[in-house]
């Protein structure tokens, strides 16, 4: 079974993904090909960007509601 790739992990083969497409040298079917995993990608860590937005926003407003019980 095939390890989860990091947020990091994720970012890294997006880049390649792009410069492979900005050399423009891809045969057609390959562009498509790494295009649908560039969007598969983008979308991954938008999901998890979003996610640790959330996070961030409830521990701050827990720790906002501690500081005014104390």
């Amino acid at each position: 079974m095939a390890k989860k790739a990091s947020f990091e992990e994720s970012i890294a083969r997006l880049e390649q993904i792009v410069r492979r497409l900005e050399e423009g040298e891809v045969p057609l079917e390959e562009s498509i090909k790494l295009y649908e995993e560039g969007m598969k990608l983008g979308n991954k860590c938008r999901k998890i960007l979003d996610e640790a937005d959330l996070r961030i926003k409830q521990l701050s407003d827990r720790l906002e509601d501690e500081g005014e019980e104390g």
